[in-house]
């Protein structure tokens, strides 16, 4: 199943309910430190109710590790400067989904790493600076697995 990687998440309970949403999709997490908050942070653990343990997630001391560990996939970073829809890929199941910080999204030096092509963004009222971060990856994932027929959902 997919990938997701938070890049230098910073607020607990966005990174607990991307925990919650891995585990109740098949996505494996990826934390990307440095981390905002600690993992015993009460407010992840509360935001990710019991599904810590049903989740698989990964934490990496920075992004190089990250894309050590991922390999050679095909990964789209989610900005607000992209210049594609979420829906415009055909999505595979190995497909790695990369979401910035909450207060600064993605660094050029990270988004330079991808074409402009995996620079994806979700629409919204313009005018307007951003979504929360837990509800994009929470659109994007279900985008993702929507394309892919929902395998392995009851």
């Amino acid at each position: 199943m997919f990938d997701i990687v938070l890049f230098r998440p910073e607020i607990p309970p966005n990174a607990g309910n991307v925990i919650r949403l891995g585990a109740n999709t098949g996505a494996r997490v990826h934390l990307v430190g440095p981390l905002g908050f600690s993992l015993s942070d009460r407010r992840l653990r509360r935001a990710g109710l019991d599904y810590h343990a049903l989740a698989e997630v990964h934490v990496h001391r920075d992004w190089t590790d990250c894309c050590t560990a991922l390999g050679e996939r095909r990964r789209f970073a989610f900005t607000t400067r992209g210049t594609r829809h979420h829906t415009a890929p055909d999505y595979a199941r190995d497909d790695v989904l990369v979401f910035g910080s909450e207060s600064a999204g993605l660094p050029e030096t990270v988004l330079e790493q991808f074409p402009a092509s995996a620079r994806l963004r979700l629409p919204m009222r313009a005018g307007n600076r951003s979504l929360n971060l837990a509800n994009v990856v929470a659109v994007v994932v279900y985008e993702a697995w929507r394309q892919l027929g929902f395998p392995e959902s009851g």
